[in-house]
């Protein structure tokens, strides 16, 4: 059990959510770009490009999660996590926008039958579909990363399997370490605790974490961790270990700072949304909510459903009440 102040809790999970949703919104204009074209149309990118920009599936699959876990609790099953995919986000039309192709594809398995783990056994199955809505299983469980992974992988059954899964467990033991304030090495060894040393997510966060370390700002680190990191002879961006790697690797050259994280992913590319997100994340959980500036806040209040329709105009301060309160029953064992 770890000892936390309510008030303090709150802040630094909302920096987490409120984090992922501002990466996400940040990253949505740079998504499938590389460094040099978004120098060419953008410049380096500051800030928002336009009052619409807002969270994309990242952020309201996080929220989708929320919800279940407001509605079952932290013992919930993977049985009733698929049965809320179909009952939520498949539509009769079998329309699906605004998602990956793992989502589609565990949408597809679940209608044939399949249940977890099958139903997470595709060939997208080491996408980031997971890792880009994990944060939620670290906030619930502040301090106790190991919970916080095993949270991971039921959900993670569901839609995801080997890489995609470690991605995801990774991106919640971080979060899990960052709420209570860690510092920032004690945050990367958590993500690297709790899955294989010989799996490609592992290594992509050490490759990435030490090309981040080298330099001398997150600036700088942007070109040497697309030219080392990304996969750029596969043609769909949403690699769990390229994307979860770039996220670590930027935290590290930023020095753990929330809005040069941030914007370093948004000026690599790539995956930008969820790697925004997942940097997002783990640097607003670390330094809390009060340390993001009021510029990056601007956009950041309800999702849109475009996604999951049933999130049409969810606010996330409502989500992040509901992850304090299943953080402090999960704290004391209840």
């Amino acid at each position: 059990m770890v000892t936390v102040d309510i008030n303090d809790l709150k802040d630094h999970i909302a920096g987490a959510l409120f984090g992922l949703a501002i990466g996400d919104a940040l990253g949505a204009v740079t998504e499938g770009m590389d460094p040099a074209g978004i120098a060419d149309k953008y410049g380096y990118i500051t800030g928002f490009q336009s009052q619409k920009q807002i969270g994309t599936d990242d952020t309201e699959f996080t929220l989708f999660y929320i919800e279940l876990l407001q509605s079952y609790g932290l013992e919930i099953s993977a049985e009733t996590i698929a049965r809320h995919w179909l009952e939520d986000i498949y539509h009769p039309s079998e329309t699906y926008k605004g998602a990956g192709f793992s989502e589609a594809m565990t949408l597809r398995n679940l209608k044939q039958g399949l249940l977890p783990p099958e139903s997470g056994q595709h060939v997208h199955s080491w996408s980031d579909g997971l890792a880009m809505c994990a944060t939620p299983f670290g906030c619930v469980y502040p301090g106790q990363p190991g919970q916080a992974a095993d949270l991971a992988k039921v959900f993670g059954s569901v839609s995801h399997h080997g890489e995609g899964i470690y991605g995801g467990i990774a991106v919640a033991a971080a979060v899990s370490s960052a709420v209570i304030a860690s510092d920032r090495e004690k945050i990367i060894q958590s993500a690297l605790e709790f899955i294989p040393d010989d799996c490609w997510v592992y290594y992509s966060i050490k490759n990435a974490v030490e090309i981040g370390n080298s330099c001398n700002d997150v600036q700088s680190a942007v070109a040497p961790l697309y030219e080392q990191c990304v996969c750029d002879y596969y043609h769909w961006p949403d690699l769990a270990p390229e994307a979860v790697g770039l996220a670590f690797g930027l935290l590290a050259a930023a020095r753990g700072n929330f809005q040069d994280a941030v914007l370093g992913a948004v000026n690599l590319g790539r995956d930008a949304d969820t790697i925004a997100a997942i940097a997002g994340a783990i640097c607003g959980a670390k330094e809390a909510y009060k340390s993001i500036p009021q510029k990056l806040r601007t956009n950041i209040d309800a999702v849109s459903g475009r996604c999951i329709r049933s999130m049409a105009g969810k606010k996330i301060i409502d989500a992040v009440d509901v992850l304090v309160d299943l953080a402090l029953k999960g704290n004391s064992g209840s």
